[in-house]
């Protein structure tokens, strides 16, 4: 099928890249012309493990193009996703100003020869669906216009001029994972009222449905949730809540277990054989972060506020996440008491493992509390030490290897849950430290590896 997506940021480009996989022609549009030249070149702009080998294989198969052309995207593809930015608003309401400029844009250079399906693949509030189409057609509306100025004839309807449908169709990525999310989904969910709209986009998608692509082609078909265009968008953002929550729960009871001496990570696994809770998402540390899980439950709370609810549970969810991030710096300071003027190492910074988003990262809180107390601040992560990026970092100095991190620490903490982290050499950064106590931020170290390497461990919720 011929396919156009529009926006290039990780959930765009990664859609794009996989379904010129699969088979079909995609043509991904983005307006940063300096990004276009990049990804015409067979570079990725984003980190993702295995992207950057599917984007050449497709491109060079002639499956995938890029441009900065949005009319040529238009009329090459049948089905056209809206794949930009939703950002959050200081309100917490989502940024929809990409995604209106995308479907007006779209408006503008669609007519009636062509059945169109447009797939809302960004992130928007609820009920976007019926007023992503009002803007398409306000797009369409406005060609119109400036045709008939030109020509003098009389104005035919845009609902005339203009034959699509809208599709909700959120995506379930995870970052670091994303390429094998995509050919291993739990589910497709599909919203819309058009029979016509979801036959195509179970065409899309069959040989995903099929596990065509999958690790394990032998599983039964993913499952398709089809259902209406508001409860399409609220699956998306209740998942992303539930699983917030869920991580604000077991961070919840770290703090208690800190405090009467059980540990969080038996307990965890305790409660996670319970299959009614399930073992994901039971990791206790220093809290959630990255592009979605704020943004997505901050949205969801500001929706609930339109209509006259009061979301306490997710709220304090948000609250206990907020308070978390400082758990570390607590724990430093009962190790070593005054931070001023001492220095502390953080291992990691980007949100989590295998990416290099530093969006809403607890790196940055812990970097920001810890110079306002008067500590000198290092770290060390696998992508950002060797990427450059470490240049908008600010009050913080980028080391290129651990062991240079560790060089005069009085402590390190653990940010960032890499899995090269497993394997250090850390009987050599103690010996280089000033004072060797390790605060493991995700208790994802091995405690007696590293007390035996002549570190003090200190845990969360152990």
């Amino acid at each position: 099928m011929r396919v156009c997506v529009i926006g290039t940021g990780y959930v765009g480009l990664v859609t794009g890249v996989c379904l010129a996989h699969i088979g079909h022609h995609v043509i991904c549009v983005d307006n940063n012309e300096e990004k276009v030249k990049l990804m015409k070149s067979g570079q990725s702009p984003i980190y993702e493990p295995g992207l950057s080998e599917l984007m050449q294989s497709s491109a060079q198969s002639g499956r995938l193009e890029f441009t900065s052309d949005l009319a040529a995207g238009v009329k090459h593809g049948e089905i056209l996703f809206i794949a930009v930015g939703t950002p959050a608003l200081p309100t917490g309401e989502s940024d929809t100003r990409y995604v209106e400029a995308v479907a007006r844009g779209i408006g503008a250079h669609l007519d009636s020869s062509t059945y169109k399906v447009i797939v809302n693949k960004s992130t928007v509030p609820i009920g976007s669906g019926d007023w992503v189409r009002m803007i398409v057609l306000d797009g369409v509306a406005e060609r119109l216009k400036s045709l008939v100025t030109a020509g003098g004839s009389s104005e035919p309807t845009k609902e005339m001029m203009a034959n699509f449908d809208v599709v909700s169709n959120p995506e379930f990525l995870r970052e670091g994972s994303a390429v094998y999310d995509t050919f291993n989904p739990d589910r497709i969910v599909l919203g819309s009222n058009s029979q016509k709209a979801i036959a195509m986009m179970q065409e899309l998608y069959a040989p995903l449905v099929e596990r065509k692509f999958a690790q394990d082609q032998s599983l039964p078909p993913v499952p398709v949730v089809v259902t209406d265009l508001s409860s399409a968008e609220m699956i998306k953002y209740a998942a992303n809540a539930f699983l917030a929550t869920k991580i604000s729960f077991i961070n919840e009871v770290a703090n208690i277990c800190d405090r009467v001496g059980a540990d969080v990570t038996q307990v965890a696994k305790g409660i996670g054989l319970d299959s009614r809770i399930g073992d994901k998402f039971l990791q206790a540390g220093i809290g959630w972060g990255g592009s979605c899980f704020p943004k997505d439950v901050s949205a969801l709370i500001h929706t609930a506020e339109d209509y006259g609810y009061e979301a306490e549970l997710l709220k304090s969810a948000v609250n206990v996440n907020k308070r978390q991030r400082s758990i570390a710096i607590e724990k430093l300071q009962q190790e070593l008491k005054i931070l001023k003027g001492k220095t502390v190492g953080l291992l990691g910074l980007t949100f989590k493992p295998d990416t290099d988003d530093m969006r809403d990262a607890p790196a940055l809180i812990l970097i920001e509390q810890l110079n306002r107390l008067g500590a000198r601040v290092k770290a060390y992560d696998p992508i950002v030490s060797q990427s450059g990026l470490s240049h908008g970092l600010s009050g913080v100095i980028i080391e290129t290897n651990p062991e240079m991190l560790a060089d005069g620490c009085d402590a390190l903490v653990l940010v960032t849950d890499w899995q090269e982290f497993l394997k250090l050499n850390y009987e050599k950064m103690a010996k280089l430290m000033t004072n060797p106590v390790m605060i493991d931020g995700r208790n994802f170290l091995d405690r007696e590896a590293l007390e035996k390497a002549g570190f003090r461990y200190v845990g969360i919720g152990r």
